[in-house]
């Protein structure tokens, strides 16, 4: 969610709806062979004597300015409820990423020890209550627009943390690493994904029935803000479409208050150029205002992995979506595990779909999804080696099957397991029970 919050820009030459349908078509899916990989790991913020008790936002600033001191390479943003983003730099490979932010994440944590706080691992905040922490004219826009539709809007922007996944498009040409393969693997292979890494089944100290709060919460946002296009067409035509009919979430001003329209598509917008034309950079803004399961941008983000338990917990996801988008052999392996979900999904968009529905309420306790995240994990256990991974990241994602998709559970299933326990492994030991781990060994070299 760190995206821009920058104000208006120069020029303001007004763009037209077919200019506007150009431009995004042309600039959110870049093809070529897949090369780089990325991360961006978002984490909750607690006190290392007991996450129960709430940090006040001036021991949020003190650390977060030392913080800014520190150099990373990593882009380092801080989210509306004050959790902490690193963003990875575009990697050369799945180690070379991993490498870079687990270097970061050491020194972040250093930082933070020394404010007494830690990063926690988990999709959903299990005791606090939604709260405001950054002041910023889009964050007072975006919670007044999200408002309109229920709380949710401020459970996803202040209470969640996630696991997101940076992979290139894909080759323009059909194929196991084409974009359009990508595109619709991306979408249900996610479910999957969902269900195998859900790990936020509480909310205000007591079990939601839903083993990813977090999911359900962007669920409950709407499909105009956060929801996926049709997949029955070409990817840059769906997206754009979709882009153009979702709601403008705010109309920036220099100076005062953001407008926050109600109902106002951007295509309307383009249309009746009332209150103002929008501009390019009016365009711009707006798509970093879109929260679908999978953004283009570009690349492809995908967005529905719920944050990790451990301090390496992240490692496991990235490792995974890594193996199975760029190893051709485990993408067509991914793509023939998941296309009988595809009947079960329907034509409702993700995540409003009976398959994303299930797997944010059932994890892998679902038996389609448990089949189907079985044949992904021994695919990408697979290919990992002959994408470079050490033996400790493979051990580490062999691990994680065997603790938990091979059981037909998810780390939630831990936390439910002891609701009351007052440490529901934050990230704060490699040796407690949810680091993945490989027989005590850092599995990051």
């Amino acid at each position: 969610m760190s995206d821009s919050a920058s104000g208006c820009t120069e020029p303001r030459t007004a763009v037209t709806e077919a200019e506007v349908e150009a431009l995004v078509s042309g600039i959110c899916f870049k093809t070529g062979p897949p090369r780089t990989l990325g991360v961006e790991v978002e984490w909750l913020v607690h006190e290392l004597r007991d996450p129960r008790l709430p940090v006040t936002p001036e021991r949020l600033e003190a650390a977060y300015a030392a913080l800014r001191t520190v150099p990373l390479r990593s882009a380092l943003t801080v989210e509306p409820g004050g959790q902490l983003e690193l963003s990875s730099p575009p990697a050369a490979s799945l180690m070379e990423c991993i490498g870079t932010v687990s270097a970061d994440l050491d020194a972040v944590r250093a930082v933070l020890a020394g404010h007494g706080l830690c990063l926690v691992g988990l999709g959903h905040d299990p005791w606090h209550p939604p709260r405001r922490f950054l002041r910023q004219k889009r964050y007072d826009a975006l919670e007044t627009c999200l408002d309109r539709g229920g709380p949710a809007g401020r459970h996803m922007m202040c209470a969640s943390a996630s696991v997101q996944v940076c992979l290139d498009a894909g080759h323009e040409e059909p194929g196991p690493l084409g974009h359009g393969r990508r595109w619709w693997l991306a979408h249900q292979l996610g479910a999957v994904l969902v269900a195998a890494f859900a790990n936020s089944p509480l909310a205000a100290g007591r079990p939601t029935g839903w083993l990813s709060t977090r999911q359900l919460m962007w669920t409950r946002i709407g499909p105009g803000r956060a929801g996926a296009p049709p997949l029955n067409g070409d990817p840059r035509t769906a997206w754009a479409r979709h882009a153009l009919d979702a709601p403008v979430m705010c109309v920036r001003r220099d100076d005062g208050p953001w407008e926050v329209p109600e109902g106002l598509s951007f295509r309307e917008w383009t249309r009746t150029r009332l209150p103002r034309p929008p501009t390019r950079a009016d365009l711009d803004y707006h798509l970093t205002t879109l929260f679908p399961p999978v953004r283009p941008r570009g690349h492809l983000e995908l967005r529905m992995i719920d944050a990790q338990p451990g301090d390496d917990g992240w490692i496991v996801p990235a490792a995974v979506t890594a193996a199975l988008f760029d190893d051709p052999e485990a993408a067509e392996t991914a793509y023939r595990a998941v296309k009988p979900l595809a009947e079960r999904a329907g034509p409702r968009p993700a995540p409003h779909n009976p398959l994303w529905t299930g797997a944010a309420r059932s994890g892998l306790a679902d038996p389609e999804l448990h089949e189907a995240a079985l044949t992904c994990f021994a695919a990408a256990l697979e290919a990992l080696p002959r994408l470079g991974a050490t033996d400790e990241v493979v051990a580490a994602v062999a691990h994680f099957r065997d603790r938990y998709v091979l059981q037909g559970r998810c780390p939630a299933d831990d936390l439910l397991d002891r609701p009351h326990d007052p440490d529901p492994s934050p990230s704060g030991s490699r040796a407690t029970g949810g680091s993945p781990t490989a027989h005590g060994k850092d599995i990051r070299t």
